[in-house]
């Protein structure tokens, strides 16, 4: 990989996290007024407004728009709508830490999905950071019987969801622009959202809501905006790793707004996926030059 192949993951990814985080802070606040069906429709119906706006002002973007793998894109969207619903009801009754923690079980399923069918190869350093990753998530939740409430098994699912998903978007990158993958997620998610929807609720949201309102629609867009980009510019095995590094954000954005309990468990187990993230970011890097990892 190029060294500015390299920094392009490292930025998108960083866009794509904090996208994530306002992503939860936003579902927080809208959550007390509207079901995570009603949510989930803001959401897509704020980005595709957003991309047809856009792509007004650029149409080769719609001409650049084939139904050709439409298979694949209503698969990869169903299944992670899925994901977003499970993650989505996890953020309402887990602390944040807790929830982005237990999703990062996502990566070791997306390493050997894209082992398995995008023919990646499993390097020491990409093993070495789930490895490390793994170890982090165990010492900031020290399993035990919060661990395992019912919540947590809807992020475990999630998780899954989003690694079939991840592995599904490296493929549809081979011939699709990232217009075209976000725009597609919106078009088959918004019907499954509305399905679940009572257009009634909507009449209950006031000037208070406008902020969340928007960030869902513009967070959403964003972040899978930023993670397709990321994905065009290096190997899943190694874009997903980084985002671990939502773990100790989200933390301090949970002590901050709602007062979640912080202790040094939750900074070790940053530090250690931090860690992994380094190394693997390095042993990337030194393949320009040649040197062995």
């Amino acid at each position: 990989m190029q060294r500015r192949d390299l920094v392009r993951v490292v930025l998108w990814m960083t866009g794509a996290l904090l996208s994530f985080s306002a992503m939860a802070v936003s579902i927080r606040a809208l959550a007390g007024t509207l079901r995570i069906m009603e949510i989930l429709a803001i959401r897509n119906g704020g980005g595709l407004a957003i991309l047809l706006a856009l792509a007004a002002f650029n149409p080769a973007h719609i001409r650049a728009l084939s139904a050709r793998r439409l298979a694949l894109h209503v698969t990869r969207n169903t299944i992670h709508f899925g994901a977003q619903f499970l993650w989505a009801t996890a953020i309402t009754l887990l602390p944040l830490a807790t929830v982005f923690a237990l999703e990062f079980t996502m990566p070791a399923y997306a390493a050997l999905l894209a082992a398995m069918f995008l023919g990646e190869r499993l390097t020491p350093s990409r093993i070495g950071v789930v490895v490390f990753g793994f170890i982090g998530v165990l010492v900031i939740l020290r399993p035990g019987l919060e661990s395992f409430q019912p919540a947590a098994l809807l992020v475990l699912g999630a998780a899954f969801g989003y690694a079939v998903s991840l592995t599904q978007t490296k493929a549809l990158t081979s011939t699709e622009t990232t217009f075209a993958i976000v725009l597609w997620m919106n078009v088959v998610q918004l019907p499954l959202a509305l399905l679940g929807s009572d257009p009634r609720s909507y009449l209950a949201l006031g000037a208070a809501n406008l902020l969340p309102v928007g960030a869902v629609s513009l967070s959403g867009l964003a972040s899978h905006f930023c993670l397709a980009q990321a994905f065009r510019s290096g190997d899943a095995s190694l874009v997903v790793p980084l985002d671990f590094m939502r773990i100790p954000l989200i933390a301090l954005v949970g002590w901050w707004l709602y007062g979640e309990p912080l202790d040094a468990y939750v900074f070790l187990g940053a530090g250690l996926i931090v860690l992994g993230v380094l190394w693997n970011l390095r042993a990337e890097a030194a393949k320009k030059t040649g040197i062995a990892k």
